[in-house]
């Protein structure tokens, strides 16, 4: 017999909570949850594997950057040897109309000698 009422107390029929009229008179708004200001905080485990995982992407996202601005860089610094072989290939151009084209070799030669020395 106490077995048969301790199963009844364990099952009771689950009634909803109903609310009564709203004292202000505006039943269109949603019944407000109460106010727990710990209800977001996290673990410190799940904070630190959150800080861990934006860490990753950050370095991620520092080594994309970095590739981008070599691959830049590296056209740019294409470019700068192209225009300045161009503006000596003119200016030999330029000499070898006043000059006899023997003489503008020697210059040539000479310049290079002097640029290996210089480096």
């Amino acid at each position: 017999m106490s077995e048969e009422i301790q199963a009844a107390s364990a099952a009771p029929t689950q009634v909803p909570h109903v609310l009564g009229m709203r004292k202000n008179g505006k039943q269109w708004h949603q019944p407000k949850a109460a106010f727990r200001p710990r209800a977001g905080q996290t673990s410190y485990e799940k904070r630190t594997e959150e800080r861990k995982a934006l860490a990753a992407v950050k370095a991620k996202e520092k080594e994309m950057k970095d590739e981008k601005e070599a691959e830049r860089q590296r056209r740019i610094e294409a470019i700068r040897t192209r225009r300045a072989a161009k503006e000596e290939r003119e200016r030999y151009q330029k000499m070898e109309e006043k000059m006899h084209k023997k003489r503008v070799e020697r210059l040539k030669k000479r310049e290079k000698r002097n640029k290996m020395l210089k480096s």
